[in-house]
């Protein structure tokens, strides 16, 4: 290794200053202590040396490091691992760098981000499932501790500027309004800049974007899509820093919100890939397999897992389906591949500066195993998921020529999530099965690693990058930062295997957990419970019933032999094992529900509003996310509106939701409107005929919902000063989330629109009257 420009981990201390005002700082402990000012007995300031100003700075020779984290994408699907999905950049690096295919995530998005951010467990963080499901258990919280400070803190505070860029999603849900508090925000949790999305996932077309802690609108340029803005800002904050202080390393975090569904993406990309899935999911994963041992991905004896029960075979669906199933992998591939490219954009932009070789790459094909959250048709909206809605394939074919498009909303069927995760059966959400948690690594640094082109197999795991990264850097970990003791984090760095393939690997115990599948890796073996698929969302079996497999996963590379009853006693260890790690670490008790885990009153979490029954808003309050605003969902509601209209006023009082569900009350050429927008799939409109006068006006929407039940309709009526103008019928309603990323907004629809018939977007849907104040009460 190439380590001239490098120093010891061993030196915690670092002496800073010249001559007799020469002092040592603790790295340990962060922030380095400022020291003593020196004391002067000089009367005339001319005959005394000036003493040195204080001021943190990195190890000398400290590399930058850039953390690529794509989303939802599997071991099995891009090129560097035997995937069909092109994936130039990450051909690029791995061939001048090193690849790891047995490096782990823990099946889930927000636990993933939230261990490679810290080093620690994800349940240490409180993070055992998204956000959006966090309970009143210790880890699963969804409220990140002091305890476990991320290292963009620990790298920021040693003297490196910090930078994150796209998904988030580690934010507490009922802290993220703007009366925050901010603590678990990107600029509050180590990073300098942030700009990007809170949430779990964003409309790519019309994304929730925030600069720090305050929302911006995005360029309205032809062909805007997220990916390209992010990577923009990314290049000219990286430009900008190293101008500025070219002698000053830089951590950036860029997280794309790709490949996560919405699967959103300019046509011409899809259409690189026409025709080329038409051979459907089962050939696929039988080339894949066979390109993975040509390359040495995998062992030549490595047998393909049989698909899961559930999933048909691609020769059994009819010819419909298969068109249709077809077109939504085009999309994916051609989403991922766009996203490869953006990241390419990046790495150019740090070779024109000159900065590629002491720069490490890290470049994670994965926070989890493909997404089988489409069910076993796909979605065009991906809401429907999450509303236990399920879309039909007759409904879905009129819409495959704007799939990935502005006017939809997408996930593809989990038949493309199981190839796209070979050689194994299981996917995104299956924390016991490599499927689930199995991604492919590329690191690349040219000063740091002496091989090209190699693969790495010694275990690994996603708390690991971490502690890698401190070492590559010459910092300690510290034991206590910003006045808080640290809990000692449980990864292992990786730096002993960049130059040594045969090194014995250093992370030998390992548990996974993920809503009740679980699973722990000791010493090459592998017990596990298969608790459910990532389709069924009910009700499950009782967590008593599960029964435990073994694996040999040093010779059994996809999980196929079950060895369970040759060795019971080695399962009754292991499930002790487990055990006492899940006590060690919070993941008791096992929470195995899930999408009802959305609601915070089922799932136990602080709602932001609590018992309130009503909610006073002012003109200007827009963009409040979904889980800091007054939940109407299944009960009945009122909308009191103190208004001043003109004649023809015309936009948006107040709205929730956007294209893909939601509810708007607004008003068009001067008569009060509700709709009522159920998924996308149906509009419900409660209209007043005629214009009311110009002047002072209340308008009030009531609706009485019918009870009896989740997603029920209702009537609904409008009046304005006290005299009903509308009555109408609302069929049904979403019963547990109208989206991830769309907000409710007064006197304007921010990002999609509820009602197409006044506009996209916040000045085409702007009020044109006076918004005095609403109010929103349920019952």
């Amino acid at each position: 290794m190439k380590t001239a420009k490098r120093l010891l981990l061993s030196i915690s201390f670092l002496t800073v200053g010249v001559g007799a005002h020469a002092f040592e700082v603790d790295r340990t402990h962060l922030p380095i202590a400022e020291p003593d000012p020196p004391k002067f007995k000089e009367l005339d300031v001319r005959n005394v040396e000036t003493p040195p100003l204080f001021s943190v700075k990195a190890p000398e020779g400290a590399p930058n490091v850039i953390i690529v984290l794509i989303d939802d994408v599997g071991f099995g699907a891009t090129t560097p691992f035997g995937g069909p999905i092109n994936t130039p950049t990450m051909d690029r690096l791995a061939e001048g760098g090193l690849r790891y295919n047995n490096f782990h995530t823990t099946a889930l998005c927000s636990p993933t981000r939230n261990a490679l951010k810290t080093g620690r467990n994800h349940h240490q963080t409180n993070t055992g499932s998204i956000m959006e499901t966090a309970t009143a258990f210790p880890g699963n919280t969804g409220k990140i501790p002091n305890r476990v400070a991320p290292v963009a803190e620990m790298m920021r505070l040693n003297g490196y500027s910090t930078g994150a860029f796209g998904k988030w999603h580690e934010t507490a849900a009922w802290e993220t309004s703007v009366s925050g508090p901010f603590d678990r925000w990107p600029t509050h949790s180590g990073f300098d800049k942030f700009y990007g999305f809170i949430g779990g996932e964003t409309d790519q077309w019309y994304p929730l974007v925030y600069d720090g802690v305050t929302r911006v609108n995005p360029p309205h340029v032809p062909g805007y899509h997220f990916t390209d803005d992010m990577t923009d800002q990314a290049i000219g904050w990286m430009k900008a820093q190293q101008s500025m202080t070219p002698d000053k390393p830089f951590y950036m975090y860029f997280a794309t919100g790709a490949v996560h569904a919405p699967h959103h993406v300019p046509k011409e990309w899809a259409d690189k890939y026409k025709g080329k899935f038409d051979k459907g999911w089962d050939q696929i994963r039988t080339e894949t397999v066979a390109k993975q041992k040509e390359m040495g991905i995998i062992p030549e004896t490595t047998q393909l897992a049989d698909r899961p029960e559930d999933l048909s075979a691609w020769e059994d669906l009819p010819a419909d389906h298969r068109k249709l199933f077809a077109r939504q992998a085009e999309v994916f591939a051609g989403f991922m591949e766009h996203t490869d490219v953006n990241v390419g954009r990046l790495v150019d932009a740090v070779e024109d500066i000159g900065e590629l070789d002491n720069t490490i790459i890290i470049y994670i094909a994965g926070d989890n195993g493909t997404s089988a959250e489409g069910g076993f048709i796909g979605m065009y909206n991906e809401m429907t998921y999450f509303n236990q809605v399920v879309e039909k394939v007759e409904d879905l074919m009129p819409r495959l020529d704007e799939w990935g498009g502005e006017y939809t909303f997408p996930h593809m069927s989990a038949g493309w999530a199981v190839a796209f995760d070979a050689p194994f059966k299981w996917t995104k959400q299956v924390a016991s099965d490599f499927g689930g948690t199995r991604n492919g690594m590329i690191v690349h640094w040219p000063d740091g690693i002496e091989s090209q082109g190699e693969i790495r197999s010694q275990f690994s795991h996603v708390i690991d990058i971490a502690p890698t990264i401190l070492e590559a850097a010459s910092l300690p970990e510290p034991t206590s930062v910003n006045g808080t003791v640290q809990e000692p984090m449980a990864g292992t760095s990786l730096m002993f295997s960049l130059n040594d393939a045969d090194a014995p690997e250093q992370h030998t115990l390992q548990y996974f957990e993920m809503f009740g599948n679980r699973a722990l890796y000791q010493d090459g073996w592998f017990a596990r419970v298969l608790h459910r698929a990532p389709w069924q969302t009910g009700k499950q079996k009782p967590l008593e019933d599960d029964v435990w497999e073994l694996y040999n996963a040093k010779e059994d590379f996809s999980l196929v032999n079950n060895l369970a009853d040759q060795y019971p006693e080695r399962v009754a260890a292991m499930e002790a094992t487990f055990m006492a790690e899940a006590e060690k670490y919070n993941v008791l008790p096992i929470d195995d529900r899930s999408v009802e885990r959305v609601n915070p009153a089922i799932a136990g979490r602080p709602d932001l509003l609590g018992d309130r029954k009503s909610l006073t808003l002012y003109d200007g309050m827009n963009g409040m996310l979904e889980n800091v605003f007054m939940n109407s969902k299944n009960r009945s509601k009122s909308i009191t509106a103190d208004v001043e209209v003109d004649k023809g006023t015309t936009g948006v009082i107040l709205t929730q939701g956007g294209r893909f569900g939601g509810w708007s009350l607004y008003m068009k050429d001067g008569r009060p409107i509700y709709t009522y927008n159920f998924l996308g799939l149906e509009r419900f409109t409660v209209a007043a005929e005629k214009p009311i006068p110009p002047g002072p006006a209340t308008i009030v929407m009531n609706f009485d919902y019918d009870g009896g039940g989740l997603g029920k309709g209702g009537d609904a009526t409008i009046s304005v000063n006290g005299k009903e103008v509308a009555s109408g019928r609302i069929g049904r309603t979403q019963p547990l989330i109208f989206s991830a990323d769309e907000t409710a907004d007064v006197g304007l629809d921010n990002q999609t629109p509820v009602a197409e018939d006044i506009g996209v977007g916040p000045t085409e849907t702007r009020f044109t009257g006076t918004i005095n104040k609403v109010v929103i009460a349920v019952d």
